[in-house]
């Protein structure tokens, strides 16, 4: 009876075969490594959240004596064939014990840090500590992963708000129409902030998946700054249904597609406590339609193709469910293509997405425009990664990419402009005051080069990050001159006024022991025009920060 017992009950495994990362953690990073290896298989084309970052943990020869996930397997059973429901499911009860994590960082004169959910690094102190279980049966799994944070918000200068809240983003749209909630400063006193992160109810069957919850999800191939959605603003509310990457076969002939990977969901956004005191307008509607492809005839490419669609709460709000509806109306819709290249032979991957935002015309939407505005708000990404393997115990990362935002050049004969905002749309692409995809916002472009060395006792980083988070706001100035021919005026007030920042980083993560890691990080935030020259008229010089951010992680798994 009571060996029985012990083996309905319980069976403990200490390294489970299959483990599940949350995004862009230490973890995760390790098995991109190995899936570009050709080590592990990634388990996702385009889209990923912490329910589809589970990896075949098997493979982990370098870190196999360090402790990444702790899992427990209750009533371990097997598949019944005969049933088409339970084939199709995990039938074993697990249960998931997330690792508990505490991340601090200083930043001495600006804010700094990015792709870290609901914590805001301010000017100061700031912290946030999440850890979680899961639970799953029959193909149902409840995710309880939540996330606390603190910023110290200590106060620093910012530019004049252009909205109700002194702490507002700085510019808006001429006619005062297109709006968005990007405070520069969460109010002027510290703070703890809440979110229930990664959350969820789910149930899946084969690659059939549908769930409720606030998971982040990391939208396309961008490993830097992705265009559409991230970690980087904190989580919110979702519906979704789809399917996970799902192998295609031809029946009758079991001839191999490819591989396929569908999902669509709708969520709210909300506004931020400084942006306005309408309380009608708080909340906006979200939905995304994606759909990846990777031909078996060309092994290695990933083709994707995304729509997003921002909008408001209405009795019309059904419409915007149908992936097809392009009409121009009171919504911000935006859509995306991204093609990715792996080459696991050469351990290199190169990738690019290409976006705009509403339609490609100007008038008259008909093919004529298309051809001649086919340019039309277009944002555009690139960037590699290559991997190396120095011998069985060190192994390498490269990462280089490129982004780019900024309106496009048939702006300066229309209207203000730009990406993360909308001519109806208040609050613009933000949850809760952050930006939903790009950390570094919208209206700028970015160049990007880092550097990450795996051993066996954790990992170490190096980056340089150049970027501009928006030259829109000068080249907007541009817009409405009626002397194209004389720019001495326009010259003379924005050529000296852009805003850029270079950024240099070291980190390290090291298990001291197989179920504790430690990080430490420093970084060198070199800002150029931080106010977008304010003080230039007066006094005819850059003005310049020196900020330093200081960072410390601990990270236990039981």
């Amino acid at each position: 009876m009571k060996k029985a017992f012990l083996k309905l009950i319980v069976i403990l495994f200490l390294a489970p075969l299959f483990s599940q990362e949350a995004l862009k953690s230490t973890q995760a990073l390790y098995f991109e490594l190995l899936s570009l290896q050709g080590n592990v298989e990634r388990p996702y084309l385009n889209y990923r959240s912490l329910s589809d970052n589970v990896y075949d943990s098997s493979s982990n020869e370098l870190w196999s004596n360090n402790k990444l996930q702790t899992e427990f397997v209750f009533l371990d059973k097997n598949a019944n064939e005969k049933n088409l429901f339970l084939r199709g499911v995990d039938n074993s009860f697990k249960l998931k014990v997330y690792s508990f994590e505490l991340f601090n960082s200083v930043n001495t004169k600006a804010p700094y840090g990015r792709y870290d959910g609901v914590l805001w690094q301010g000017r100061g102190y700031n912290a946030s500590f999440t850890t979680g279980v899961r639970l799953e049966y029959y193909g149902l799994s409840l995710t309880f992963k939540p996330q606390l944070a603190f910023s110290q918000n200590l106060e620093y200068e910012i530019m004049e708000s252009a909205y109700e809240s002194p702490y507002g983003y700085f510019w808006k749209y001429k006619d005062l129409s297109g709006r968005v909630d990007c405070p520069q400063r969460f109010g002027d006193k510290a703070f703890f902030d809440f979110s229930l992160g990664d959350t969820e109810i789910r149930y899946t069957w084969n690659s059939l998946t549908l769930g409720f919850g606030w998971q982040s999800v990391w939208l396309g191939c961008a490993d830097v700054n992705p265009l559409f959605f991230s970690n980087n603003a904190p989580a919110f509310p979702k519906f979704d249904i789809g399917m996970k990457k799902q192998k295609v076969v031809i029946p009758g002939i079991d001839y191999y597609l490819g591989d396929i990977e569908a999902r669509v969901f709708v969520g709210q956004l909300t506004e931020s406590d400084y942006y306005d005191s309408d309380e009608t307008n708080d909340y906006n509607m979200i939905n995304l339609f994606t759909f990846s492809y990777a031909p078996s005839f060309l092994p290695g490419l990933i083709l994707g193709a995304n729509k997003v669609c921002l909008s408001k709460w209405g009795d019309d709000s059904v419409k915007y469910l149908n992936p097809f509806y392009f009409e121009n109306g009171h919504e911000d819709q935006k859509i995306s293509l991204t093609a990715e290249f792996e080459s696991t032979k050469g351990q290199l991957t190169c990738y690019t997405e290409v976006g705009i935002d509403d339609r490609a015309n100007d008038v008259h939407d008909n093919i004529n425009s298309l051809v001649t505005h086919f340019w039309h708000t277009m944002t555009f990404t690139f960037g590699m990664k290559k991997g190396f393997d120095f011998n069985e115990k060190l192994k390498g990362l490269l990462v280089f990419e490129w982004n780019n935002t900024e309106m496009s050049q048939d702006m300066q004969v229309q209207w203000d402009y730009s990406f993360g905002f909308h001519h109806e749309i208040t609050q613009g692409y933000t949850n809760r005051g952050q930006w939903l995809g790009s950390g570094i916002g919208y209206g700028g472009n970015s160049q990007f080069v880092g550097f990450d060395l795996y051993y066996q006792k954790g990992k170490s980083s190096v980056f340089i990050h150049r970027f501009n988070p928006d030259n829109n706001s000068l080249f907007r100035e541009s817009i409405g001159t009626d002397k194209p021919g004389d720019t001495s005026d326009l010259h003379n007030r924005t050529w000296n006024y852009f805003r850029g920042e270079l950024v240099l980083g070291i980190s390290t993560d090291f298990f001291v022991l197989p179920d504790l890691n430690l990080g430490a990080g420093f970084v060198y935030d070199y800002i150029v025009n931080p106010l977008y020259n304010k003080y230039w008229e007066e006094n005819k010089y850059y003005t310049k920060w020196n900020n330093f951010q200081f960072t410390f992680t601990v990270k236990y798994t039981l």
